[in-house]
């Protein structure tokens, strides 16, 4: 179906905001959990039972009495509050999109893909709900996590819908590969995101040994991939005996050399037999897995500076999204000759 043209340039702008700002609040989210201010308001959606954080000395003092175990600190009530506000504006952007491809539905606008995503940026609403009520859960905090990036995927979708089909066919085989290199990197952001949220990211403390000298030291793999605990104990700063954070700290070194070879292969085919604009994103995908690999290994060369930390979640979307570019691009693309 023909699409009515300005309704269509309408939702490919906002498709495309949207998926900026989801990619700010994904890396804002992460710089909220690496702040430690993912408890800075303990209750949900407000703040000691504001709108907003409490800062007159009166409201600290009646926020402190209704919550003992949690004094305020300015600061990271801000942070976390702050979250909250993009990530609530983010929703009304994706209902924006339902609307326009509601309204489009007959022009070929995609609508079941648009309310799918509302779906999931609502149970991202009661993710956020349980991380602050289940006390940084690390089950629901790295759901969350991936919400994040499912949600910026499908809206990076959605854009590349709105696109013009590529003209060059796609590589014999490759189509195959970039799905497994989508798997292989969504598996490594769900480990990334279980390392950091029970606080392991400094478990090993060299490269590209662990610590003392050596590669594999003591590890508690069983205990450190227990993913429910229960209900009622706080998480802030993790509940992990060493060994267990080391088991998942080494995994998650082990899963990118499995990153690396699958997505180097992939980066290295799109430049070899890729044409066009193929090549390109093969420069893409090659220059984010090199970029992540550099601010992993720095990270923990530096003993983990925030700003360091942010950028590796940043990398991890930004190689999401090359893929999911990719994937799209070569989906898309006619059909070339199958491999004899």
């Amino acid at each position: 179906m023909n699409q009515n043209p300005r309704l269509s340039l309408w939702f490919r702008r906002v498709a495309g905001a949207s998926a900026l700002f989801a990619l700010c609040v994904v890396v804002f989210g992460a710089f909220v959990r690496l702040s430690d201010a993912g408890l800075g308001c303990p209750d949900w959606p407000g703040c000691y039972g504001h709108f907003g954080v409490p800062e007159s000395q009166e409201h600290i003092q009646r926020a402190e009495q209704s919550f003992p175990e949690r004094p305020v600190d300015t600061t990271k009530a801000w942070i976390e509050m702050a979250h909250r506000y993009i990530a609530s504006l983010l929703g009304v952007m994706i209902i924006g999109l339902v609307v326009m491809a509601w309204r489009g539905r007959r022009e070929g606008l995609p609508l079941r893909v648009s309310v799918a995503l509302l779906a999931l940026v609502i149970f991202q609403g009661m993710l956020g709900m349980w991380t602050v009520t289940l006390l940084l859960k690390p089950a629901v905090v790295t759901a969350h996590l991936i919400g994040g990036m499912a949600t910026l995927s499908m809206l990076f979708w959605l854009w590349l819908t709105q696109r013009p089909a590529p003209q060059h066919p796609a590589p014999p085989g490759l189509r195959g590969l970039t799905v497994a290199a989508l798997l292989v990197v969504a598996a490594q952001i769900i480990l990334g995101g279980w390392t950091s949220t029970n606080y392991a990211a400094l478990a090993c403390t060299e490269f590209p040994t662990c610590h003392d000298g050596e590669v594999f030291p003591p590890m508690d793999l069983k205990e450190g991939f227990v993913i429910w605990r229960g209900i009622g104990q706080n998480y802030e700063y993790g509940v992990l005996e060493h060994p267990a954070r080391t088991a998942i700290h080494t995994v998650h070194r082990l899963w990118a050399i499995a990153v690396t070879l699958v997505v180097g292969l992939l980066a290295a085919l799109l430049l070899w037999r890729g044409q066009g604009g193929q090549r390109l994103l093969g420069l893409m995908v090659g220059g984010a897995l090199v970029l992540q690999l550099l601010i992993g290994v720095s990270i923990v060369l530096l003993h983990l500076p925030l700003g360091l930390a942010t950028m590796h979640n940043a990398g991890a979307a930004l190689l999401l999204l090359s893929i999911v570019a990719t994937l799209h691009t070569l989906w898309k693309a006619p059909r070339g000759r199958e491999l004899a």
